[in-house]
């Protein structure tokens, strides 16, 4: 098989469709810059350079919106206005004043219209200079917007006592993201993204059926929008969310990244693998902190067994945060091509 674009190579694995080898993404939060350095980044992904990208570019608007920085200790204030308390540099704060803490402060949402503006030729002239797959530089989060403008606990109450006032907001901020994605679709880019956490370590954050009730049309909605528009959409959630990959499917997603040693990797190859493409992960919160370059290459062999098909299906991905180290992750991107290259040997029993 000649050799293939990174943009193919991870359309191919998206579609079951051959690609050449496994696609690498490699997520840097910027605590792994600080603790890394910014050399020693840069020598790592000049190693094993990834097939994906986001589509940065700059974005007046959002800097005028935007008050701080997300990842410095102190205060900083997002384009929707929410205010993040930071203690600890590289990584995002939390929000300890939510905006709409009482409902009669829903009218007072500012909703920041104006990032709808985009620069299309400048986001056209990124994705023509690259043959890597390109993801849009924004992403719709309702669940967890939700929970920055109304506060965590706040909202698990209003989808308990199905609050009309939380309808209503739901539905302003789902208008929006629905017309950021299609503003983003409307360009050249690869890939849509929707980033929401919905599990813990061992179960999900509210029950399945009522994420299906209040945010399976949602995800639709967006998977709608990608498509139409010939893109991808790739799902991002952190936690135990196996209750609801079926639906995931369902509506059309694409991909899912989602921290597959929380749950059980096999029964998830059992039940969906060749169905939905699995986007990483490998385990951030043991291997790559804590783990021996044996156990790197026994968590990579895990995921390969259980979810890679030699048509695809599968992205090498992972996140470097805190703690990660790259003599482990530069083990995890060794074992994905040492056990994809030999496809018979690692065909799931």
């Amino acid at each position: 098989m000649s050799r293939m674009t990174s943009r193919e190579r991870v359309l191919r694995a998206l579609e079951f469709n051959y690609p050449d080898r496994v696609p690498r993404d490699t997520w840097v939060l910027p605590i792994a810059q600080l603790e890394h350095g910014v050399q020693g980044m840069e020598q790592f992904m000049r190693h094993w350079p990834p097939d994906v990208i986001r589509a940065r570019v700059p974005a007046p608007a959002l800097a005028e919106l935007r008050r701080g920085d997300p990842s410095a200790v102190g205060v900083y204030h997002d384009e929707w206005g929410c205010e993040f308390i930071n203690i600890q540099a590289g990584v995002i704060g939390e929000v300890k004043q939510p905006l709409i803490d009482d409902w009669s402060k829903l009218d007072d949402l500012r909703i920041p219209w104006a990032l709808l503006q985009l620069d299309r030729e400048a986001i056209n002239r990124r994705v023509a200079a690259t043959d890597q797959f390109v993801f849009a530089d924004a992403f719709a989060r309702p669940f967890e917007r939700l929970q920055f403008l109304r506060g965590t606990e706040n909202v698990y109450m209003d989808l308990a006592e199905q609050a009309p006032e939380l309808r209503d907001l739901l539905g302003r901020i789902h208008d929006f993201y629905c017309k950021e994605m299609e503003a983003w679709a409307a360009t050249d880019i690869d890939g849509l993204m929707v980033l929401d956490d919905w599990g813990s370590q061992r179960a999900m954050l509210i029950q399945p059926d009522l994420w299906r009730r209040w945010f399976k049309p949602l995800y639709a909605d967006y998977a709608r929008i990608a498509h139409d528009a010939g893109k991808k959409l790739l799902l991002h959630s952190d936690g135990w969310i196996f209750d609801i990959y079926e639906d995931l499917i369902d509506v059309g997603i694409d991909a899912v990244n989602s921290q597959l040693f929380t749950m059980d990797i096999e029964q998830i190859g059992r039940c969906f693998a060749g169905r939905i493409a699995f986007w990483g992960e490998i385990d951030r919160q043991h291997v790559l902190c804590r783990g021996t370059r044996q156990e790197a290459r026994s968590a990579v062999e895990r995921v390969v067994h259980a979810l890679y098909r030699p048509e695809g299906g599968v992205v090498a991905q992972f996140e470097l945060g805190a703690g990660a180290r790259l003599d482990i992750a530069d083990e995890i991107y060794r074992s994905w091509s040492v056990l994809t290259t030999h496809p018979v040997s690692c065909t799931p029993t």
